[in-house]
């Protein structure tokens, strides 16, 4: 009987021990439901590799493309709320989507936790090196005179990419066919290979194409050219004044999990974006770090989703 009652006892402490240890006690992860080589999927890299150093457990990136990231997001949404699983979303996901997708099998708002607005991914028109475009300017005259003849790449419909050129259509009133691509990574690539003429992409994805001599940036999507791609003339400048677009590298959480993880993993990325050298990794690849708040980053989701939505009703953009 008192082996009995000394290993009941030994069990009961083991266990309290693990459920009290400090977290984290082990790996985590963070899906990012888009492709690799993505401008989310090169921040997250940058950022979780310092995060995870500061804290003392690996974050492995788990790479989950497809459905304009409702697949990968809906695994974080049910996955369990304990810290461990993370999302690694871009802006698109968290406000675009559910405006664009009928289906949608969560809400941003109720089924996830924000934790912090990591970087805003920079974007630019990339064009096939061969392309006759040399500016936005060039893209806009060819497509009046051939309404719906010129195709542009994007990572899926409702992706960022297919939202950004619908909208610079748009407002520059031409008429241009979408092509949708598994993710934005193929779409830059399908345009390097000649497969379609331009794409607007996060220069965090473009970038290695750009300085391989593969691509070719027209214009930049910014009130200002940008220091690391210094050729490139803002879109506003060279084509279609006021026009500016951005996206965003965002972590979240499932709902429910405990607020002091949150709070926990938001000051690990400020501390994270704060080292020189994450910040110089992150503006080599068209990234402005950020770094907040979980409820800045809820009020910025809230007012975001809520210009989106009278965005893509105005420019009539609906999933294919």
């Amino acid at each position: 009987m008192r082996t009995l009652v000394t290993g009941l006892l030994s069990g009961i402490l083991a266990a309290a021990a693990h459920a009290q240890a400090p977290y984290p006690a082990k790996p985590l992860r963070m899906i990012v439901p888009l492709a690799a080589g993505s401008a989310v999927d090169v921040a997250a890299r940058i950022v979780t590799a310092r995060m995870g150093a500061a804290m003392g457990q690996s974050i492995v990136i788990e790479n989950m493309p497809g459905a304009a990231g409702i697949i990968g997001a809906e695994r974080v949404a049910r996955a369990p709320a304990d810290g461990y699983t993370l999302g690694g979303f871009n802006d698109s996901i968290m406000t675009m989507v559910p405006h664009v997708s009928a289906n949608v099998p969560w809400n941003i708002l109720k089924d996830f936790e924000p934790v912090s607005l990591v970087a805003t991914v920079e974007w630019g028109m990339a064009v096939n090196p061969a392309s006759p475009y040399r500016t936005a300017a060039d893209l806009i005259a060819a497509a009046k005179a051939a309404p719906g003849k010129i195709n542009y790449a994007s990572g899926g419909n409702g992706s960022p990419q297919h939202i950004g050129m619908a909208l610079f259509a748009s407002l520059a009133g031409i008429q241009m066919t979408h092509v949708p691509y598994k993710g934005a990574t193929q779409a830059a690539t399908g345009v390097a290979g000649g497969e379609a003429p331009v794409t607007l992409q996060g220069l965090a994805t473009v970038a290695p194409l750009v300085r391989g001599g593969k691509l070719r940036l027209v214009g930049v999507a910014m009130k200002t050219r940008h220091t690391q791609f210094a050729d490139a003339p803002p879109i506003a400048e060279s084509g279609l004044p006021g026009f500016e677009f951005n996206s965003w590298f965002a972590i979240l959480a499932p709902a429910g999990t405990p607020k002091e993880i949150g709070a926990r993993l938001a000051a690990e990325v400020s501390r994270a974006l704060a080292d020189p050298e994450v910040r110089d990794k992150l503006n080599a690849q068209g990234l402005t770090p950020r770094g907040t708040t979980p409820e800045e980053l809820g009020s910025l989701t809230q007012a975001q989703l809520a210009r989106y939505g009278r965005l893509i009703r105005d420019a009539g953009i609906k999933a294919e």
